[in-house]
């Protein structure tokens, strides 16, 4: 059995994390009650037990801006206690003048491996995160997320698909950075004519060799694990990209609201068996921890 590498999951405390306080907020993946608590490495442990998972990645988990150092110091206190997770996505405001102050900030934490600002802007106001739709082409943006390269930090890249052109110029004219593209694209729309565009945008993205992406939330919009769905994602997104530059996340805690975590390892493992075992450890296993450096 191949082992995984999560390369998508969340550890957290509701205190730190302004989405869960007050009123319930909404969000792309529907009502949340459940995880509106406490999410502790030692959770996220007993979910993942018995799932060959050998390492993981936490990805940033929206705390308040000014506490990016925070969540990071939180997760490195983790992963020193327990050897979870071994690498680390942390946040940074890329339109401030000069994101290199908060950079710095964060080299001292041996785990972190990249930093993720969510760009995502939809149409639809419950799917938008990001406050307008081109912040892709924002030269502040750009100058920040291209000094990225100096410290030898990726970027994970959240856009619909509508966004996906913008966001292929910005990877190809940062070559240096290796850009991550989050939950395969982030397809909503699944119309026909939805499909293609998700297609057309994935391709360009595909074209700027700088560019890897997650097999990850997929349960997003349909609100489940759906295993045939699943399957035609991972499917043409193995198309475009290949294995190589695939990787599997949980996004944990958010898929447990409709799922077990086995249960999603299993639809990915018969997503991805008809491409072989080869294919299958890479996008299980390889290309995360190429990526991320584990």
């Amino acid at each position: 059995m191949t082992d995984i590498i999560d390369a998508h999951h969340h550890i957290w405390r509701r205190r730190d994390l302004p989405w869960l306080e007050g009123p319930m907020q909404p969000r792309i993946f529907g009502p949340y009650e459940p995880i509106r608590r406490d999410y502790p490495i030692s959770e996220y442990l007993a979910d993942i037990k018995g799932c060959d998972v050998v390492q993981s990645v936490y990805v940033q988990a929206n705390w308040a801006k000014t506490a990016f150092e925070d969540e990071v110091a939180y997760v490195q206190k983790a992963a020193n206690e327990t050897g979870f997770p071994q690498g680390i996505v942390g946040y940074a405001d890329f339109l401030a003048e000069d994101v290199r102050p908060q950079l710095d900030r964060l080299t001292k934490y041996r785990g972190m491996r990249g930093l993720r600002m969510q760009l995502h802007w939809h149409e639809n106001p419950q799917y938008r995160f990001a406050a307008e739709a081109n912040l892709t082409g924002n030269p502040t943006l750009q100058r920040n997320v291209a000094r990225l390269a100096d410290y030898g930090w990726s970027f994970d890249l959240q856009v619909f698909p509508g966004q996906m052109a913008g966001a292929a110029r910005l990877a190809a004219s940062t070559p240096k950075v290796t850009f991550i593209l989050q939950h395969a694209g982030m397809l909503e729309d699944t119309s026909e004519h939805g499909w293609q565009v998700w297609r057309d945008g994935m391709r360009r993205l595909a074209a700027a060799p700088n560019v890897v992406t997650k097999l990850s939330a997929l349960g997003t919009f349909i609100h489940r694990n759906d295993p045939g769905y699943i399957a035609a994602i991972v499917r043409e997104t193995l198309e475009i990209f290949g294995p190589t530059r695939c990787m599997f996340g949980s996004n944990f805690p958010v898929e447990k609201l409709w799922t077990k975590y086995s249960d999603l390892v299993a639809a990915y493992r018969a997503a991805l068996a008809p491409f072989g075992e080869v294919a299958a450890r890479a996008a299980l296993h390889d290309t995360a921890a190429t990526v991320y450096r584990l």
